[in-house]
């Protein structure tokens, strides 16, 4: 008898469902967003962030939409994402990542930025 996925199984359905809503699932884009989907959770970004609603920090969408037309936003996100920051989404500071490798940082700021159209 099949069991339902639980814990992290679960939440990771959860989102391969919800990007399937925002129109993620183009061609070749699902194994992408599933992978740093995966990257993010691996770093524990999910800690303090989700897709689509704010848990300590921003949501996801939120700093997609915030840094949409700032043409500079994936290295000064992967930065953030790096060496933290404070002050731009409230009081509560987002702490440095030393668990992320420039190059992870990176690849998870072009992610996040990825979902400003959606």
């Amino acid at each position: 008898m099949n069991k339902a996925p639980q814990g992290p199984q679960r939440k990771a359905l959860r989102w391969v469902f919800s990007a399937l809503a925002l129109g993620l699932g183009a061609p070749g884009a699902m194994p992408l967003a599933h992978a740093q989907m995966e990257l993010a959770k691996a770093k524990h970004c999910l800690s303090c962030h989700a897709l689509d609603k704010k848990v300590v920090g921003p949501s996801y969408l939120d700093v997609a939409a915030k840094y949409s037309k700032d043409p500079l936003a994936k290295d000064r996100l992967a930065q953030k994402i790096l060496k933290g920051g404070s002050g731009i989404w409230g009081m509560v500071p987002m702490p440095a990542n030393p668990q992320v490798s420039p190059e992870e940082s990176q690849a998870l700021a072009a992610w996040v930025l990825q979902l400003k159209g959606h």
